[in-house]
């Protein structure tokens, strides 16, 4: 790869219409992460040292998204094209001297490698001017074309709606990514001229000033699927929809289970060990890990969550942020884990809520236990150690130690702190009247008899 400083200049000012929301279009998530996210995730690994990108409207929201990040917001407004768009950055890439990659937030799964290999053509030995990045799709539809010769070099590119039907009929589409050196895209932006169908701006212009420089320019190629754009709700959905049945590919090569795969859901970073099983209908969020061994049974949903190796997961069951299950534990049917960390061996096998807590390796968390952990204004942890056993139908009011080996009477309501070993009861005493059940009914009886 080139030595020469990199910058990107990431074009986001569509307005988005189709989209009808009032979320930025860019910000709309793809696998529980904003396509530019994405976008700028492959593009970090190149490393840039300067990158701006490009807004109409919704500033706020970009700026509140790429905080701390060191990255350049301006505003083209008003919208005369791609072309225009590059010229507002040239302000924040003063002084910079080097390789600028031409990119766009609604175009978000271009590879590192794909960036690459544009920067790299860029520096080959027969220096082209600028570096277009070229796709052949099944539908061409209105994209615009790259005409080029046997070795790449481009001819012409032009709009769809100003070519011919010869030119309509070629089938390399131009995807509007592209490398130029700082130095000469925005002279050549300079001299592009709105003399065309649309009246706009465009930036595949600048290939044609070069060319008529006499200094050409080289067209490389890639998949079309790694340079679909997003402008609508069904191709939000649909690119969704290829990431999931790439994700799950690669999670079964990998050497993970998918009993039924289209029925399981990741998130951008979802790790997944070795010979884990995923039963269907299960929902991966953001920050979830599982190490190896470890069985998901179906429809459950995990988000922030570390589940270590052996551990078994629902079916049924939440793991919500902060939730950590130790080595064989189990969390069942139903069960709802948030901010709780269990134990090696530990086990809450149905229909309890444990937050803001800590469970000792091998205790027994009984049915319908629930650590009442909020009063409406503070959170309280719960603690309960090694090997206790607690009842079912029990309600730990935080903040509560539970001893080590202590055991807690089913339906018991635990409001102060239990001794090791230790019988909790915190029940009203059973109290008996022998044959009343029969006489209320008799009574009753009667009653309803006589109208």
């Amino acid at each position: 790869m080139t030595s020469r400083p990199l910058a990107a200049i990431v074009l986001a000012a569509g307005k988005g219409t189709r989209m009808k929301s009032d979320l930025h279009k860019v910000l709309h998530p793809i696998a529980g992460r904003p396509m530019l996210m994405h976008l700028l995730a492959s593009l970090q690994e190149l490393a840039p040292e300067r990158t701006v990108v490009v807004v109409g409207s919704g500033r706020e929201q970009l700026e509140k998204a790429l905080a701390g990040r060191g990255i350049d917001i301006v505003v083209q407004d008003p919208q005369l094209g791609t072309g225009h768009a590059v010229q507002q950055a040239e302000a924040a890439l003063a002084g910079f001297d080097g390789d600028v990659l031409i990119l766009y937030g609604d175009v978000p799964f271009v590879s590192a490698a794909t960036m690459r290999r544009l920067v790299d053509r860029l520096d080959g030995s027969d220096a082209p001017a600028a570096v277009v990045l070229g796709f052949r799709p099944d539908d061409p539809v209105a994209y615009g074309r790259v005409i080029a010769d046997i070795g790449g070099r481009v001819v012409k590119m032009i709009e769809f709606k100003d070519a011919s039907p010869e030119e309509r009929a070629v089938t390399l589409c131009n995807s509007g990514l592209m490398a130029v050196r700082s130095r000469d895209l925005f002279a050549l932006l300079g001299r592009v001229t709105n003399d065309n169908a649309a009246g706009e701006y465009y930036l595949p212009d600048i290939v044609m000033l070069a060319g008529a420089d006499g200094r050409a320019s080289a067209v490389i190629e890639t998949a079309a699927e790694e340079v679909a754009g997003i402008n609508s709700r069904a191709e939000l959905a649909e690119q969704e929809r290829a990431w999931q049945q790439r994700r799950r590919t690669q999670a079964m090569a990998d050497g993970a289970t998918l009993i039924e795969p289209e029925t399981v859901w990741f998130s951008y970073d979802t790790k997944l060990g070795r010979d884990v099983t995923v039963e269907p209908n299960v929902w991966f969020g953001p920050g979830v890990t599982i190490e190896d061994g470890v069985t998901i049974h179906g429809f459950s949903h995990l988000e922030g969550a570390y589940v270590a190796s052996g551990a078994e997961v629902g079916p049924y069951a939440r793991l919500r942020p902060g939730a950590e299950l130790g080595r064989k534990s189990k969390v069942g049917n139903f069960v709802e884990v948030k901010k709780a960390r269990l134990g090696e061996g530990a086990k809450a096998n149905h229909l309890t809520y444990l937050g803001d807590a800590e469970i000792g390796a091998g205790a027994n968390i009984g049915a319908g236990t629930i650590t009442c952990n909020y009063d409406g204004f503070f959170k309280y942890r719960t603690e309960i150690g090694e090997g206790a056993f607690i009842g079912s139908n029990s309600a730990l009011v935080a903040p509560v130690k539970i001893g080590g080996g202590a055991i807690v009477g089913a339906g018991s309501v635990i409001t102060g702190d239990v001794e090791p070993d230790a019988l909790a009861l915190g029940r009203g005493d059973q109290k008996a009247k022998s044959g009343w059940a029969a006489k209320f009914r008799a009574m009753m009886q009667a009653r309803k008899k006589a109208g």
